[in-house]
Parts: structure tokens; sequence; C-alpha cells
């Protein structure tokens, strides 16, 4: 019975001084650097903001599909649906430039050019045609 004992104790002792050999090797400076590093990284306000640039002019719908779509294929926030003539007939009885300053500009739950910061003027004038063609004489 006290040899088993003593053979337990042995590769007891053994394995827990290979196991923490093994556990340490794996702890250089890099492979503990590689653990921790950060998943993503985060944006602070100090930073210097990366503004992504289009590459060109965009279409109509384009610009529809990337920026305006959520509310005006739904009608969110009161948002007139795409080429939909009864939502679109009294804004469009106030004429295209009230249209385009409203797009611009923002209006009601609007937000300014539909929150595409980098569209130009005749972009968003080229999503509001999108979004009314058919529907205007």
């Amino acid at each position: 019975m006290e040899k088993s004992i003593r053979n337990i104790i042995i590769a007891t002792v053994a394995a827990l001084t290979f196991s923490t050999t093994s556990f340490a090797a794996g702890n250089s400076d890099d492979a503990i650097a590689e653990r921790i590093k950060p998943v993503g990284q985060v944006y602070l306000a100090s930073d210097v903001p990366v503004v992504e640039e289009p590459t060109g002019p965009r279409s109509g719908e384009q610009v529809y599909k990337t920026f305006c779509t959520a509310c005006h294929s739904t009608g969110a926030a009161g948002a007139p649906k795409t080429q939909n003539a009864a939502d679109w007939a009294p804004r469009i009885a106030k004429g295209m430039d009230v249209l385009k300053e409203h797009a611009l500009n923002g209006f009601n739950a609007m937000p300014a050019r539909g929150t595409c910061m980098n569209c130009t003027d005749d972009e968003v004038v080229d999503a509001i045609n999108y979004l009314v063609k058919g529907l205007v004489n």
C-alpha cells in the first residue's frame, strides 16, 4: 500500500512539474501580447476621423438604396413611401424646390441630406427624383 501511495505522489509531482513547465513556455512576451491584444479599435474624439470619400458621382438609385431606403421603403417616422402617389402628392404640390430644401437641410423627422453627409447636392436631388419617379409631370 505504501508503495502505491508513493508512486501516486511521484506521478503527481512529475505531472505538476511538466505541466507548469509547458505552461510557462507559452508565456513569452510575444505570446502574452498576442493573447491580450484588443479585438477592435476605439475612436476617440481627439483622433483624426477617417473620412470616406465617394469614388465618383452616385446615381439617385444608389443614394436611395444606401441612405434613404430604411425610412422611405417602410414609411418610418411618417416618411413618404417610395413611388407612392398618395404619400407624395401633397409634397410634390409644394414644388421640387421645397422638396430639395427639405432633403438638403432636413424637415421634421427627415435628417439633413438623409444622413448622407458626403453626398453632393446633385446626388441628393437625383435621389429625390428616384423617389418620385413617375409621379411628377
